[in-house]
């Protein structure tokens, strides 16, 4: 299937290690030009030369913190100097770090906030004029199966990405009418360094090794196993792209059926 994305701009946040980086080499796969973003400039600007490789196309790096309005807009204002417009904006962060309830200070919900939530409005703030003047866009955020499914030990995800989710639906139908499409898809147990930082907790809250507590997990995985990083992208690179133009405000979960829920 062609999904249309040859020649499309795509910024791709969270994008030098894990999710975010897997999907920016998919783009790069599909001919896009992709501009990417992290805090680690040296191993930004190895995930940018990927994307080149892949793509056979200009790609950009942009280092810079997405809790930080400036390096937002700068994220946004040098890839419209490089590219002269944005087709999609994949918003994406680290997650906050997994936490019982009373064992998370105020500072640490406050924090989560920035990093989780406020990150994506800020970017989406940033990129939503462009698309509108374009009559044109898509925005994917790469949110949590936590929005269907709470996961023990992640209170702080638990609750601020179902935020998201509230905005990526409200915008899906506030933005529409400007042909802009706002959807999330929702990794499951996905294999990144991120999940072996929660795998690492648990042991040590459990008194477990890290392997029988994957062993506990991928027993309530139908598909018996963890997710693979581009098994996640490749369903960001469909829903972006032109091939799912009718599709818009969904939460797509990438899970191997974990999520027992209808909705």
């Amino acid at each position: 299937m062609n999904l249309g994305l040859s020649d499309k701009v795509v910024i791709v946040t969270a994008a030098s290690r894990g999710l975010g980086k897997a999907t920016a080499l998919q783009f790069a796969r599909e001919g896009a030009h992709v501009a990417v973003n992290a805090r680690d400039a040296e191993r930004l600007a190895a995930a940018a030369a990927e994307c080149e490789t892949l793509s056979g196309k200009a790609a950009l790096a942009v280092a810079g913190d997405v809790t930080r309005q400036a390096d937002v807009a700068r994220i946004v204002g040098e890839t419209l100097d490089r590219f002269g417009r944005i087709d999609v904006l994949v918003t994406n962060a680290g997650g906050p770090p997994a936490g019982l309830f009373t064992g998370l200070s105020v500072e640490q919900w406050e924090a989560a906030c920035q990093l989780t939530l406020l990150s994506a409005v800020r970017l989406i703030q940033a990129v939503v004029p462009t698309m509108q003047a374009q009559q044109s866009g898509s925005i994917v955020s790469i949110n949590s199966m936590t929005v269907k499914q709470p996961i023990p030990g992640l209170t702080l995800s638990n609750a601020i990405r179902d935020a998201v989710h509230g905005l990526v639906k409200t915008l899906s139908q506030e933005l529409a009418a400007d042909g802009i499409r706002v959807n999330s898809v929702l990794p499951g147990w996905t294999r990144t360094e991120r999940v072996d930082e929660i795998l690492a907790f648990r042991a040590a809250n459990g008194g477990l090794s890290e392997a029988e507590v994957e062993a506990s997990i991928t027993r309530d995985i139908p598909l018996g196993r963890l997710g693979r990083a581009e098994e996640l992208a490749n369903a960001v690179v469909f829903v972006a792209s032109p091939a799912a133009g009718y599709i818009t405000g969904v939460a797509l979960q990438v899970d191997g059926g974990m999520i027992r829920g209808k909705l």
